[in-house]
């Protein structure tokens, strides 16, 4: 598990690349970007969300980690979009590293608005890509009515709902491998 505080920088490349092509647009919208990520999640929100993910992984061993960011790093939108940082950040975090490849990081970026759902191995063969996208656009589609709180919290149980069809509720996992507390980055 991995530890993270307020000053806490994810510094590694990658790990699964796709085509991502530099964009100075990009980074000129993420480096503009005013860091405003405590005023859209206030620690009430952040304990409604973390209250959201307990209760989502009641009952199987499918594990959330959710991950809000302000902006991409300046040294990093360039050449990194929002699809590639929510890959970089299923690694770095440890949230493939699950007993029973159940990890799944729910990952908002404030600035693009954008939302993307990384799920682990041992789910991606039992589902399908349109079952995350759907909880992906209604995220986005609450996020832009600003239900912030509302919206990740019931994307989020609409995941524990995927998780729960997905595995077998006679394994007895009560180990928490993954945080439910919310990471807030920039």
């Amino acid at each position: 598990m991995v530890t993270t505080t307020d000053s806490t920088e994810i510094v590694t490349q990658p790990k699964l690349q796709h085509e991502v092509k530099p964009s100075f647009k990009r980074w000129l919208k993420h480096v503009f970007y005013l860091p405003a990520t405590k005023r859209f999640f206030s620690k009430q929100d952040q304990h409604a969300i973390a209250l959201a993910v307990e209760q989502a992984e009641h009952g199987h061993v499918g594990e959330i980690q959710v991950v809000i960011e302000g902006c991409l790093p300046s040294r990093l939108a360039y050449i990194q979009d929002c699809k590639s940082r929510a890959r970089q950040l299923f690694a770095e975090l440890g949230v493939w590293d699950t007993e029973y490849n159940s990890g799944v990081l729910l990952y908002l970026n404030l600035c693009e608005r954008q939302v993307e759902i990384v799920i682990d191995r041992g789910i991606q063969k039992a589902t399908d890509q349109t079952i995350w996208d759907d909880i992906c656009q209604n995220i986005i589609q609450q996020l832009k009515q600003q239900h912030y709180r509302d919206g990740v919290t019931q994307g989020i149980l609409e995941i524990g709902l995927v998780l729960d069809a997905y595995y077998d509720r006679k394994i007895n996992d009560t180990e928490n491998e993954l945080s439910n507390q919310p990471i807030i980055l920039g």
